[in-house]
């Protein structure tokens, strides 16, 4: 089982006591992002394109700890930049695991061999990695030569250690899904507790533009993927999230299922959409005009998400939200496999030669000189 049942029914406790006190808007993870700054220069992300006096700002682990108990969220995921750089980040794990928050603390794992003695193995904890692909297209992906061999021997560190792992993966534009396929092979080899999947988001700072999958393709690559699916593989996701990926789904955009609080305050209307800040959780729900975000609002930005921060949510929200919902779950959960010849044929287009390509034209830089 790639979630401990401890996870899985606090969870469910949660969003089930939200339902009965009739609350539509509710969160279920809190992105909390302590830092902007990272060891990487990714094509596909545009954090560390701020200036650099925005860069060295971090929030501290009182700041942390007041928004997470503000929000309520059940789970914290710690993104960035890379969170592995904030010199106080075990203070803030330690801190979160004291109030029983389940904690993704995502990283690309540079510099996880060098910190992890800083953390213990706790249920709480899982180190979320991201990692997009076979070695070829992470390295591309992130720009760095090496980067996946770093991160690999990062994994295989922290499973050795007893540490909850779970991998990230971004896919765009180019993928080619029978490496995907192979990449989860690898990963379930290396003992990952499990996998997490989402298309890129065309960040408006991202260096990269041309490789943001529209809805249409991103149906179709997720499809050819996770049909015909092996029973090894194990994905720390709801499994009608990723049905939603495939298309066989329809969900709303819920913005307010994972908040984003950062050193700006609360971000506006979503983790990747900064339309202001508000100073309180409240204030964020309140304030914000939801009904001009999301695919049915018209709004040209979201016109083409199907992100886990705006959509997981919604998928979990249906899970508990009916009785059909939830058997259907169910039914996803037993019968995994999705056979679909059509998908088979799809998969073999999709890794011709004339759809796979390099993911960016952008040199990637060697460990040495990053180091340098």
């Amino acid at each position: 089982m790639s979630v401990p049942v401890s996870q899985m029914w606090t969870v469910a406790s949660y969003v089930v006591g939200q339902k009965l006190a009739g609350r539509k808007q509710y969160p279920l993870v809190l992105m909390l992002e302590p830092l902007f700054r990272c060891n990487l220069a990714c094509a596909g992300c545009g954090k560390i394109q701020y200036p650099a006096h925005i860069l060295k700002r971090q929030l501290t682990p009182e700041e942390c700890f007041k928004a997470v108990d503000e929000c309520g969220a059940p789970m914290v995921s710690i993104p960035g930049g890379e969170p592995l750089l904030h010199p106080q980040i075990a203070e803030i794990v330690e801190g979160l695991v004291a109030r029983k928050k389940y904690i993704y603390l995502c990283s690309n794992a540079l510099l996880l061999k060098e910190k992890i003695h800083l953390f213990k193995p706790s249920k709480y904890l899982t180190f979320s990695i991201h990692l997009d692909g076979q070695r070829e297209h992470h390295d591309l992906s992130v720009c760095l030569e090496g980067g996946y061999d770093k991160a690999f021997e990062g994994v295989r560190e922290a499973v050795n250690r007893g540490f909850r792992v779970t991998t990230n993966t971004t896919l765009f534009d180019g993928a080619d899904p029978k490496s995907v396929r192979a990449f989860f092979d690898e990963m379930m080899e290396l003992g990952v507790e499990g996998m997490m999947l989402s298309p890129g988001y065309s960040y408006d700072k991202a260096p990269d533009q041309q490789h943001f999958l529209g809805r249409a393709r991103t149906r179709k690559l997720f499809r050819s993927i996770l049909a015909n699916r092996k029973k090894t593989w194990r994905f720390n996701q709801s499994v009608l999230f990723l049905e939603f990926l495939m298309g066989k789904r329809h969900y709303a955009c819920t913005p307010w299922g994972m908040p984003t609080y950062n050193i700006f305050g609360w971000q506006k209307p979503c983790y990747l959409l900064q339309d202001g800040y508000a100073d309180s959780f409240k204030e964020l729900l309140d304030s914000t005009a939801w009904q001009n975000y999301g695919t049915e609002s018209g709004n040209p930005r979201c016109a083409n998400c199907m992100v886990h921060s705006g959509y997981e949510a919604s998928a979990v929200n249906d899970t508990f939200g009916s009785l059909r919902g939830f058997v259907d779950t169910v039914k996803a959960t037993l019968f995994s496999r999705y056979e679909d010849p059509g998908a088979t044929r799809l998969l073999d287009e999709l890794s011709s030669p004339e759809h796979t390509g390099p993911l960016v034209q952008i040199e990637t830089q060697s460990l040495e000189e990053t180091r340098a």
